[in-house]
C-alpha cells in the first residue's frame, strides 16, 4: 500500500473529520489484522456487486470489465503473498478497494455503488460461515466412518457398559462405537441445518434501509450460491445468527469430541487397559520412562473450552445491540474463526486416532463379566420363567448380589443350593443368563446391544455414508 494511500485514508470518510484518528482509536478500530481472511469471500462478493451493476445500466460494462480484472488482479497479489495490508484502511474491504483503485483508477471508486460495508461484511462472513459449514460437515462424515470400521470390526466383542461409570451391564465395542455414530449424525445434522437457514444474501441491503439504486439482488444472490436475497435490510446487516448457530453446533460437536476423548484416556490407563492409542497420538514423560501419555486425547477434551469460550462471548456481543450495526459487531470474527479452525483440527485428530484405535477384546471380555454385570439378566429371568413382578425380582436379585459380594465371588459362582436359599424357584436355566456373551444375544430389541442389531445399524450407517 502507498503512503499516499495511507494518507487517504481518513479521506474515506469524506468531509466529515478534519483530523485523523488517535492512534489508540486507529488500534481498537482496525480489524484488518484478522478480518484479511475474508479476501476471497469479499472479492468474490464485489465481482457479483459489479456484474449486478452493470446488468442493471447502473456501472457502464467497461467500468464493470474493468472492476471484475482488477479485483482479480488483487486476489491473485493476496494469495501470492505480495499484497501489503494496511492497519490504516481499518479492514479487508477498504484494502481491496484502495488497491483496487490503484490498479484500474476511476471505475475502482465506483464499485461502493449501491452496498455499504455493512452489507458488505454482512455477506462476506456469512459466505466465510458457510464454508465451514460445509468442512465440518465433510469432516464429520470422515469421523463416522471411523467410528463405523470400529464398530464393524467389533460387533460382536462383549465390553462393560457404564453408568456412573460403574459396571451396569454387558454390550458390545460394536454398540458403543455405533452410539458415537448417532451423536456425530446429529452434529452433521445440525451444520446442514444452520447452513440451510444462513443461506441468504444480505448484499443490496446497504447500511440499513436498502437503497435507491435499481439493485437485482436475485441476480447477486444466484452469484453467490446463496437460496435468494433476505427479506428485511434490517435485518440483513445486523443479523449474527448464522454464526451463533454455527458456534452452537460446534460446541456442541466438541462437547462430543470431548467425552470421548475422556474415554480415551480412561480406557488407555493401566488400571483399564481396554484400549492401547497409537504412538502417533501419545507422548512420552520427561522423568518417567515406562508412561505413554494420551496427550491429543487429553488436549481434544480441552478445546472444547475455546469453541463453548467463543459460542458465550458472541452472544454476549450480540445480547444488548439495539438494532441495526452497531461496532460491537466487528467483535463477532475472532472467536468464530478461532472456534472452527479448533473444530477441524479437533475432526481430524479424533478421525486419526480412532483409526489408529487398537480394541483389546480380552480384557474388556473380563471387564464385561466383573462387577455383576448380568444380574439385570437374572432379574429378568425372574419375571419370565418364575412369573415374578419385577419389584420382587429386583429384591431376589439384589439379596443374590450381596451374597456372591460377601463370598467374594460372582452370580454365576453361586451354586444352585444358595440360590434356591433365597427363592426356591430357581433352577439349573438360570446359569443359560449369567454369561456375558448369552446377556449381550438376548439385548434384541431394536436399538439394542445384540450384535445382529449392531450389525444392521452398521449396514445401514455404511450404505448413508457411501
Amino acid at each position: 500500500m502507498t503512503d499516499a494511500s495511507k494518507s487517504d485514508a481518513n479521506a474515506m470518510w469524506g468531509g466529515r473529520f478534519a483530523e485523523g484518528p488517535d492512534a489508540i482509536m486507529s488500534a481498537i478500530n482496525a480489524s484488518i489484522s484478522f478480518d484479511q481472511r475474508l479476501y476471497a469471500q469479499d472479492i468474490a462478493g464485489s465481482r457479483a456487486h459489479a456484474a449486478m451493476l452493470a446488468a442493471t445500466g447502473i456501472l457502464t460494462p467497461s467500468d464493470a470489465e474493468a472492476i471484475g480484472k482488477g479485483l482479480l488482479t488483487v486476489l491473485s497479489e493476496i494469495e501470492s503473498g505480495k499484497f501489503v495490508f494496511s492497519a490504516a484502511l481499518e479492514d479487508i474491504h477498504l484494502n481491496v478497494e484502495s488497491r483496487l483503485t490503484e490498479i484500474i483508477g476511476e471505475p475502482g471508486k465506483r464499485l461502493h455503488t449501491g452496498r455499504s460495508r455493512n452489507d458488505q461484511v454482512a455477506v462476506d462472513f456469512r459466505l466465510w460461515v458457510r464454508g465451514q459449514c460445509d468442512a465440518a460437515i465433510s469432516g464429520l462424515t470422515a469421523l463416522m466412518r471411523a467410528f463405523v470400521a470400529q464398530a464393524e470390526a467389533g460387533a460382536d466383542w462383549v465390553m462393560p457398559g457404564f453408568t456412573h461409570l460403574q459396571v451396569a451391564q454387558p454390550v458390545t465395542w460394536g454398540h458403543h462405537m455405533m452410539a458415537y455414530v448417532e451423536m456425530f449424525a446429529r452434529d452433521r445434522a445440525r451444520f446442514e441445518d444452520a447452513r440451510r437457514r444462513m443461506n441468504e444474501c444480505p448484499l443490496g441491503a446497504a447500511a440499513l434501509a436498502g437503497t435507491s439504486f435499481p439493485l437485482d439482488r436475485e441476480m447477486t444472490a444466484r452469484a453467490l450460491g446463496f437460496d435468494r436475497p433476505t427479506a428485511n435490510s434490517l435485518d440483513s446487516v445486523s443479523d449474527r445468527d448464522f454464526a451463533l448457530e454455527f458456534l452452537s453446533a460446534s460446541s456442541i460437536c466438541a462437547m462430543h469430541l470431548s467425552r470421548f476423548a475422556e474415554e480415551l484416556v480412561i480406557w488407555s490407563s493401566a488400571q483399564f487397559r481396554f484400549v492401547r492409542l497409537s504412538d502417533k497420538w501419545t507422548t512420552g514423560s520427561s522423568i518417567m520412562p515406562q508412561k505413554k501419555n494420551p496427550d491429543a486425547a487429553e488436549l481434544l477434551r480441552a478445546k472444547l473450552g475455546r469453541i463453548l469460550g467463543a459460542t458465550v462471548a458472541l452472544f454476549t456481543v450480540m445480547k444488548g445491540l439495539p438494532l441495526t450495526y452497531s461496532k460491537d459487531m466487528q467483535e463477532d470474527k475472532e472467536q468464530v474463526f478461532d472456534a472452527a479452525d479448533t473444530l477441524m483440527l479437533g475432526l481430524a485428530a479424533m478421525t486419526g486416532m480412532v483409526g489408529d484405535l487398537n480394541a483389546n477384546r480380552e480384557v474388556l471380555k473380563a471387564a464385561a463379566a466383573s462387577g455383576f454385570s448380568t444380574a439385570t439378566d437374572l432379574a429378568d429371568w425372574l419375571v419370565q420363567r418364575l412369573g415374578l413382578p419385577f419389584r420382587q425380582a429386583h429384591h431376589v436379585t439384589g439379596t443374590l448380589v450381596a451374597m456372591a459380594e460377601a463370598r467374594g465371588c460372582d452370580l454365576p459362582d453361586l451354586s444352585l443350593a444358595e440360590m434356591n436359599s433365597v427363592h426356591g424357584g430357581i433352577t439349573q436355566e438360570v446359569y443359560s443368563v449369567l454369561g456375558v456373551e448369552n446377556s449381550v444375544r438376548s439385548r434384541v430389541s431394536y436399538g439394542g446391544t445384540a450384535p445382529d442389531q449392531v450389525r444392521a445399524q452398521i449396514s445401514r450407517w455404511q450404505l448413508a455414508l457411501a
